[in-house]
């Protein structure tokens, strides 16, 4: 068979089954929140979408706004509320999505046979002006950055962009971060005093970006994004509408709360004696063990605390700690406590609405 037939058959196969290599390129899932002030570097907001941002006065709002193009509900909105005086060399400001090598496998890069991929993207912002974006190759440190143009502020527009396939330098194929997908909402002189490279290349900082935008130093100054698909081919196709429940499930992989009601039993654990417990949480299977983040242990609303064997308050909630982290389990320990009954059981507790969030993001 020649080349060019398995290629074909390649993108037929993925146009056949799921397309959008980008979870929630809707923007409908947001568990942290939707509305963040004063986000910083590398915040995760919407689901899956982190921030990148470098300037001594910069600051600014992420919000999961319902302003959205027709066949769509949200989408990821930036608002600037305290803009740059003037752009400094290393200033930036980005919008990224992470994604891990396994599943990017399809994409052949660093083989003769690698693929070309297209980004489709409807986007809107209150600052006109020629925008950058790049696909970063982190395993190889490989950049192939790419522009186009907001024609009319505060107007959604549809922009299809197509990337050379990479005959250097493969992908890991493992859980950990392999590629980087970037738009660039400005930047300094650092990344835009070269003229920006729109092919595969090792990386140079002043050739990532075409110029300066004037959304950094533009108080108010407006971004939004939604609609993100990112499929093997050269050609666009309809956005890839998949059910909030299954974007949720994909979303879990990397971030998940785990979330209670006033009075809610989480667990039956055990009293190792007095003034300890212990109880095994259970979650979807994630990329990697997480991170995990505990509410406040006590008595009063909001907090969690073990029960005694009576289920009533013990006379102290002493301390809690999350240890034996793996991809889908944890355990809860409770130390310091007075009032449980050693070798009987002990249950965890919330007191008023609780959560505990767990990220295993790239």
């Amino acid at each position: 068979m020649s080349k060019a037939f398995d290629n074909a058959t390649d993108v037929n196969r993925q146009q056949g089954g799921r397309r959008n290599l980008i979870i929630n390129g809707a923007m409908q899932v947001a568990q942290r929140g939707t509305s963040f002030t004063g986000v910083s570097n590398a915040d995760y907001t919407l689901d899956r979408f982190e921030s990148g941002s470098s300037g001594a006065e910069l600051v600014y709002n992420v919000e999961q706004s319902t302003d959205a193009p027709n066949g769509f509900s949200n989408s990821y909105k930036v608002t600037v509320t305290t803009a740059e005086t003037t752009l400094s060399s290393g200033d930036n400001m980005a919008i990224r999505y992470n994604f891990e090598g396994q599943d990017l496998q399809q994409i052949k890069k660093g083989t003769s046979d690698a693929l070309k991929i297209t980004l489709s993207f409807f986007v809107k912002s209150s600052v006109a002006s020629t925008y950058s974006l790049e696909l970063f190759d982190q395993d190889n440190t490989r950049v192939h950055g790419q522009k186009y143009t907001i024609s009319s502020a505060d107007t959604w527009e549809y922009k299809t962009i197509t990337f050379d396939g990479d005959t250097s330098g493969s992908l890991d194929n493992d859980a950990n971060k392999s590629m980087r997908l970037a738009f660039w909402l400005d930047a300094g002189s650092e990344y835009t005093s070269g003229t920006q490279s729109t092919t595969w290349q090792s990386n140079t900082a002043s050739e990532r970006v075409e110029q300066a935008t004037g959304f950094m130093t533009t108080v108010n100054s407006t971004f939004q994004i939604t609609g993100v698909q990112l499929e093997v081919g050269d050609t666009a196709t309809p956005f890839e509408h998949r059910s909030y429940g299954e974007e949720l499930a994909l979303c879990q992989r990397y971030y998940q709360v785990l979330s209670y009601t006033d009075g809610a039993m989480i667990a039956s654990g055990i009293a190792a004696n007095s003034g300890a417990a212990r109880a095994a949480i259970y979650f979807n299977t994630m990329r990697a063990a997480p991170t995990v983040t505990l509410p406040t242990a006590g008595q009063s609303s909001g907090t969690q605390t073990y029960l005694n064997t009576s289920t009533a308050y013990p006379t102290t909630t002493g301390t809690h700690t999350a240890t034996s982290i793996s991809v889908r389990s944890f355990k809860f320990n409770g130390d310091s406590y007075s009032g449980l009954t050693g070798s009987y059981p002990a249950w965890l507790y919330s007191t008023g609405n609780t959560e505990i969030a767990l990220s295993a993001e790239l």
